[in-house]
Formats: structure tokens, sequence, C-alpha cells
């Protein structure tokens, strides 16, 4: 079950999540919950290894602008590298990112 304590241990900015939210602990914990069980992670992944780079990089600009919002640092880092990777078109061996990403992202949705 979520908790704001969990998600501390996990490496949220929770506080910085939660003015984001107007200090709504319970409508917080919800958006986490939409955001942990987002389908773009997989979405991405699949884009990626296509390689559906335009498509990638609009996933991943979603994903970044949502976990951003949620101070869902530990998600966060690994969506924002990625999108500038594709922002940029470059290429690159994007599977230790994807890795990355969906490790923390199942870390999250195990909260």
């Amino acid at each position: 079950m979520l908790t704001i304590q969990g998600l501390r241990e996990y490496g949220a900015n929770v506080d910085e999540g939660l003015r984001r939210c107007l200090n709504n602990e319970d409508f917080y914990i919800r958006l986490v919950g939409i955001a942990a069980a987002d389908e773009g992670y997989d979405k991405l992944a699949r884009q990626v290894r296509d390689g559906d780079l335009a498509g990638a990089f609009d996933t991943a600009h979603a994903l970044k602008g949502v976990l951003g919002n949620l101070f869902l640092t530990p998600v966060y880092e690994p969506v924002s590298e990625i999108t500038e990777l594709l922002r940029a078109k470059q290429e690159a061996d994007y599977a230790p990112l994807i890795d990355r990403i969906l490790e923390q992202r199942d870390k999250l949705a195990a909260l």
C-alpha cells in the first residue's frame, strides 16, 4: 500500500510533491498510484525496441511531466535522461535506461 513514508524511503521528494497537490495527502497518493500504473512505461520500452524514436520521445516526455510534477525522483531521473537523448535524436543504446526506468517503476508499483 502506498504511504507517504514508503514514498520517502523510495526517494521521492514527498514534500514538494505534496505542495503541488495543495498538501492533500490522499490526492497525492492517488496520483502517485496512477503514475505507477501508467501504460507509458511499457509503451516507451516497446517504441524504443521497435525503433520508433519519435513516438518514444512523445511518450517519454509525457511521463517526464507526470513524474516531475509528483517529484518521483528515482524514476523521473532516467525518464528525463532518455527524454533528452530522444529529443536530440541521438543514436544510443537505450536498453540500460529502459531497464532502469522499468526497475524504478516496479519498485514504485511495489509500494
